[in-house]
């Protein structure tokens, strides 16, 4: 014990030999401060409150964070920390959305280490980069149908749910054989994957629900556990729709896009913005009454019966044409 502070028998041998001793070998204060991938992880582990998904959110948000302030102890971090890391950020290419989730978990983190004041909340040194805001243009019923001709068929019935639903592009991981109902025609949204933390039924039109039912086989055959969606995956969709949108030479847009389409199609059909936010999902009211007053696409919807006898007609394939998956 030097002045009040353990010492190895490493660094006591150096002190008796009179030389310096490494102060590396000092052992650790026993009341130091843990390091910032220490609460991390612990905060993470004491989310039992929130869904898969958001765990993910969580996990990847961090992930920004921890290769710069990971191994800094959680009460040596300040505003200017939190602002270098924001620049270094920016720098890479992130986007503000993309900072802004970080910037808010590393404030969770610190807060449940009890920091305070959080320097993630350092309302003088922590900013946001500027970026102009994006204007969405929701793709028209032309360019989806161009897109929906070079996916592989697995991959189409997909594209004309989302945007049929408008539902977000996770739900084509998180549906289940069980979810559809297939007496009234409609697929459940359940409660644990939806951001409102509430089921929502959406009722599909027949010329939909038909090649769904087809695609499931008979009844006493179905694995209720089973993805509705088998060998599709949200991520391989985005980019096989970005694949085919630069191919068929249409305006790129996302899976997320088709959301958009959705919105702005329910709004042009004289739909309230409240029957709106109930149909999508949508957590508040003002959000999406703010964001599509102004957001229009061609007013158009695709002509599903067409598509999909064609594709009947063509056994899948559509002669002369790539496919992306």
């Amino acid at each position: 014990m030097l002045a009040g502070v353990p010492v190895s028998a490493e660094a006591v041998a150096e002190l008796a030999s009179l030389r310096v001793p490494d102060l590396s070998l000092l052992d650790e204060r026993p009341n130091a401060a843990p390091t910032l991938r220490t609460v991390a992880e612990q905060w993470k582990a004491a989310r039992v409150d929130v869904s898969e998904g958001t765990r993910v959110l969580h996990r990847v948000a961090l992930d920004r964070v921890l290769p710069a302030l990971g191994d800094r102890t959680v009460d040596s971090l300040t505003g200017d920390d939190v602002a270098a890391l924001i620049e270094t950020l920016s720098a890479a290419g992130k986007k503000r959305e993309t900072i802004r989730k970080s910037v808010k978990y590393l404030a969770a983190v610190l807060d449940f280490a009890g920091v305070d004041p959080n320097p993630a909340r350092d309302k003088q040194r922590v900013r946001l980069p500027y970026e102009e805001q994006e204007e969405m243009n929701p793709p028209t019923a032309v360019h989806v149908e161009a897109v929906y001709r070079l996916l592989v068929p697995a991959y189409r019935l997909p594209l004309l749910w989302l945007d049929w639903s408008g539902a977000r592009v996770a739900s084509v991981d998180t549906l289940r054989v069980g979810d559809y109902d297939e007496r009234d025609r409609r697929i459940r949204l359940r409660a644990s994957t939806t951001k409102t933390r509430q089921a929502l039924w959406v009722e599909l039109p027949d010329v939909l629900a038909d090649p769904l039912e087809a695609s499931l086989g008979p009844r006493e055959d179905r694995d209720t556990d089973a993805p509705l969606f088998p060998g599709v995956s949200a991520d391989r969709l985005r980019t096989a729709i970005a694949r085919a949108c630069k191919a068929s030479g249409v305006p790129v847009f996302s899976a997320h896009d088709l959301r958009h389409r959705r919105i702005s199609l329910l709004h042009r059909q004289g739909r309230s913005w409240a029957e709106i936010a109930r149909f999508v999902g949508q957590r508040k009211l003002s959000i999406t009454a703010d964001t599509y007053s102004h957001v229009m696409s061609d007013g158009q919807e695709l002509e599903y019966a067409s598509l999909l006898l064609a594709d009947t007609r063509s056994g899948g394939d559509f002669v002369g044409l790539p496919t992306f998956a």
